[in-house]
Parts: structure tokens; sequence; C-alpha cells
């Protein structure tokens, strides 16, 4: 968050904090979060990249568009198999994987 726009929100009262912090999250829980929502923003970004629309991306897992819109927004009802099996079906390499886990 930038700055300024957290002073604006401190002023009116909002207390600005991490979700590790709000939800009271151990370091553990907080690592599996992060690695969830890492790994859904690199199916959008890997899947926008190759020009697929959702729904085509959900005929190669065998899935629904629906669950993979869910998959994409970091959903916790996705499972993290289901995440990796479709960066696999996009074409990304373990090597990928590791590159979208490490990134900051």
């Amino acid at each position: 968050m930038r700055a300024e726009k957290r002073k604006r929100l401190e002023a009116k009262g909002w207390k600005v904090g991490t979700p590790k912090a709000l939800l009271n999250l151990t370091d553990e829980e907080s690592a599996y979060v992060e690695l969830r929502l890492k790994l859904a923003e690199g199916l959008r970004a890997r899947r926008s990249a190759k020009g697929l629309t959702q729904t085509e991306l959900a005929k190669a897992v065998h899935s629904s568009q629906s669950r993979v819109a869910k998959m994409e927004a970091g959903d916790p009802t996705v499972s993290l198999d289901l995440l990796v099996k479709s960066l696999l079906a996009l074409g990304a390499s373990t090597r990928d994987l590791a590159s979208i886990i490490a990134r900051g």
C-alpha cells in the first residue's frame, strides 16, 4: 500500500496491518496462504499470456470455468493439486513452478 493512502486511512481511524496479524495466523499458515496466492496469480498470468480463456483452460484440465475462476482467485476450496496440475497443463515446468513460488 502506498504511504499516502496508508496515512489517509489511519487519519480516518482505520488500522492498517498484515493479513497474518488480522487473522491471527501462524507462520506456517501465513506461508501456506502466500503459496496459494502465488500459484493462483501464476496461473492467471500464464493463462492470459497464452491467450486462453478460463473456459479453454477448464476443458484442458477437465474442470469448469467457474472452478478456474476460483483457482485464479485463490479460493481455499481449490486444492493445491489442481492449481499445480493446471499450471502444468499450461506448459509450466518444475523450474517455472519454482520461479512462481519464489517471487516476492
